[in-house]
């Protein structure tokens, strides 16, 4: 019986992981940006291609009322993985970005007005800024920022003082991609709610959702968001978890085939949540393997993903210490397998390519989140993410290839 604290053997799940990359062996350390996807994902949704693919919700026949059936599971069972209150407050999308603009063009344009004041914070995505700015450019409202400190962590206090009687949203991170740091999510939902009990608070949960447990119950927000690619699901796929009573007020954000009940000329009557969101035709087979995605993780245990990723967290935080002239950004206590760094003397676009040439993928760059590099004082970083494959093999790999960068550029 295979020891499910242990998930080494789940490496044998993913076929890319046993190729090789510039000629060395592949250690795969991006998984933030994008995860690689299990055989399970793949034969799942090759499945539905080969030999039970149709469209769905309107045909009679049997292939489209069998594919309707396991689509809408899908939906039940990332309603049970988050423990939504039920499948009705799982809207599918593109992704996690396209959740966060409905949010913001559907309830924002609806319910928030000039003046109203929207809380993000400095270590947000751009996807969790760039739709709110232009919500204030449309309608006037007003963007307050939640700084970082030193180690990276949000400054609570800060927080609770950008509260005043305008604030309508706060929108915040779950953990940043950044990063890696945690935030007390729980903790500034209930801050929010207890300064103003309609504020409503939107979490981008598109790196939290990956590295442990999510109950969306227990977090207490209105919204969150995630996307399928980054939790060993296919592309083109996400989900935003609302409310039902904030769904069901909010208006359609697209229009078209599959969210209506009656069309006319004079007016058309819209399904009731989430199907009023899912205009045209959706992701059908994405949907598919998100589901798989969601099955095989449940099999392994969150909790175990989790374990197994502190642990080499930990080994990865010692070794990069021992490295003269590396600087780690981020440091405060609560993390996940996520390391940004630097290092005296190389641009992180120096670091990626000798990695590369290592067999080593890292990211490099601002990941998406300018304001907080700005924050902590550089453009750019290296970053290092592990995913539930991930080994220790990895990490000495990418410290023999960071010791190369270290004799290049010293």
């Amino acid at each position: 019986m295979e020891n499910k604290t242990d998930i080494s053997y789940c490496r044998k799940d993913f076929s890319i992981l046993q190729t090789q990359m510039n000629g060395k062996r592949l250690a795969f350390l991006d998984s933030a940006a994008s995860a690689q996807k299990p055989a399970c994902v793949l034969a799942a949704m090759n499945e539905v291609y080969e030999s039970g693919y149709a469209n769905i919700h309107r045909g009679l026949y049997g292939l489209s009322q069998n594919l309707t059936q396991a689509y809408e599971g899908v939906r039940s069972r990332v309603a049970s993985f988050i423990n939504a209150q039920s499948e009705r407050n799982i809207v599918f999308t593109r992704n996690a970005t396209e959740a966060i603009n409905l949010v913001a063009q559907s309830w924002g344009r609806t319910f928030l007005s000039e003046g109203d004041e929207v809380i993000l914070t400095e270590m947000e995505h751009h996807a969790n800024i760039v739709p709110w700015q232009l919500l204030r450019d449309q309608i006037g409202i007003v963007i307050k920022t939640v700084p970082v400190d030193e180690t990276g962590a949000l400054d609570l206090v800060a927080f609770d003082q950008l509260f005043t009687h305008k604030t309508k949203l706060a929108a915040f991170t779950h953990v940043s991609n950044a990063l890696g740091i945690i935030n007390p999510v729980k903790q500034m939902v209930e801050m929010a709610k207890d300064f103003y009990p309609e504020m409503a608070v939107l979490v981008d949960g598109s790196q939290g959702i990956v590295h442990g447990s999510v109950d969306i119950q227990s977090i207490g927000a209105d919204f969150y968001v995630f996307t399928g690619h980054k939790l060993y699901g296919p592309t083109g796929i996400g989900v935003l978890y609302g409310k039902a009573e904030l769904l069901n007020d909010m208006p359609p954000y697209q229009g078209g085939g599959d969210m209506i009940e009656t069309v006319s000329f004079d007016r058309t009557v819209y399904k009731n949540a989430p199907y009023r969101f899912e205009a045209g035709t959706p992701p059908i087979v994405e949907v598919i393997g998100l589901g798989a995605a969601v099955d095989y993780l449940v099999d392994i245990g969150m909790d175990n993903i989790a374990a197994h990723e502190a642990a080499l967290l930990e080994y990865a935080t010692a070794q990069l210490l021992e490295i003269d002239g590396l600087s780690l950004h981020g440091t405060a206590a609560e993390k996940v397998g996520i390391i940004s760094f630097t290092m005296d003397g190389a641009h992180p676009s120096d670091i990626g390519m000798v990695l590369d040439q290592m067999g080593v993928a890292v990211r490099t760059g601002h990941h998406c989140c300018m304001p907080l590099m700005e924050a902590m004082g550089v453009d750019s970083t290296a970053r290092a993410s592990l995913g539930l494959y991930s080994n220790r093999d990895d990490i000495d790999q990418l410290i023999e290839g960071l010791h190369k960068v270290k004799s290049m550029f010293s």
